[in-house]
């Protein structure tokens, strides 16, 4: 059985890195990523605070909510800037930088 993702489909842009690090993923994060994180984990806190229906629960239910969006927001982050290295989201910006300094797999 293979489990290798890219086996599975053509990637439509440049590949940088077919099989990419967790520390090269997380290194690319570009600005976007980085909002998006702190917006799925900021939108996650007032969720949790909100759903806290006693008074008692707000607190709690605050810090599991914003546990859960940060979890979220990493995971999707990460799935951008990995997508953008093996080529299967549009990667115009990470081609250009990884020409100027050299390809590093």
């Amino acid at each position: 059985m293979n489990t290798d993702i890219t086996a599975s489909a053509k990637p439509e842009y440049p590949v940088i890195d077919r099989n990419p690090p967790f520390t090269k993923v997380v290194g690319n994060f570009n600005f976007l990523d980085y909002c998006r994180f702190a917006t799925i984990t900021g939108v996650s806190v007032t969720v949790g605070y909100l759903s806290g229906i006693k008074p008692g629960i707000k607190g709690p239910s605050m810090v599991t909510g914003g546990l859960i969006g940060l979890m979220g927001g990493f995971m999707y982050a990460y799935q951008n800037s990995a997508g953008r290295l093996m080529g299967f989201f549009p990667n115009e910006c990470e081609v250009a930088q990884y020409q100027k300094h050299g390809f590093n797999k």
